[in-house]
């Protein structure tokens, strides 16, 4: 999978500034963390490249077939992990996994939360579940269908150390080699597991509250 892209700018209604101008970015098969403070735009670029935010200006291009936000490409190219984690509050654990695409794999997600010790919670809903579960059950939903661009929004905040061994032994283990992983982290602990980081702070102008401390 390649994503491109180029010439990308974008705000949100109501800043007077963008928050990308003429941005670009390439992403090739592999880990690449994305790095900076709170704010630089992280999220968004996730976001941008899943498609749930539109550039007012430039393109984005993938090596996909189908159209970035469509409903073909979301459920077949794209595992996202949100900081909300957004699993389905209705759904059991086990349900969730299920219907994370449609190349979604039983004996992977078995495997996923196998791995993620969720095995003996996989009837439960999220409501019942503790934080950290939820995080790791958003995780192998993601990972479930084996997609080829995984986009990975704080995915160990909050986590202890183990679990967060085990989800970066998930990535770099399990994931296709052909696939684009993106993390937006300020987790220094995944720093191992990345062949490539973009730290936003070299080139975007920091905020001016944080400019004494720098």
């Amino acid at each position: 999978m390649k994503i491109e892209l180029n010439k990308v700018s974008f705000r949100y209604p109501g800043m007077g500034d963008d928050l990308f101008h003429r941005f670009d970015f390439s992403a090739k098969p592999g880990i690449t963390l994305l790095k900076g403070y709170s704010g630089c735009g992280k999220s968004t670029l996730l976001r941008l490249i899943a498609g749930y935010l539109k550039p007012w200006e430039g393109e984005l291009l993938t090596s996909s077939p189908h159209r970035v936000g469509s409903n073909r490409y979301l459920m077949e190219e794209v595992g996202f992990v949100f900081q909300q984690m957004n699993l389905l509050p209705l759904a059991s654990l086990n349900r969730n996994i299920k219907l994370s695409g449609v190349n979604s794999d039983a004996g992977r997600g078995i495997e996923l939360m196998k791995l993620f010790g969720l095995e003996q919670i996989a009837n439960h809903r999220p409501c019942d579940l503790s934080g950290g579960q939820i995080q790791r059950g958003a995780i192998a939903r993601a990972l479930a269908k084996g997609p080829s661009i995984v986009l990975l929004d704080e995915p160990t905040s909050g986590l202890d150390d183990l679990n967060t061994t085990i989800i970066s032994n998930a990535l770099t283990d399990l994931l296709p080699e052909s696939s684009v992983c993106l993390i937006a982290t300020h987790d220094q602990r995944l720093h191992d597991i990345a062949d490539e980081i973009l730290d936003f702070n070299k080139y975007l102008p920091l905020e001016e509250h944080l400019q004494s401390l720098a």
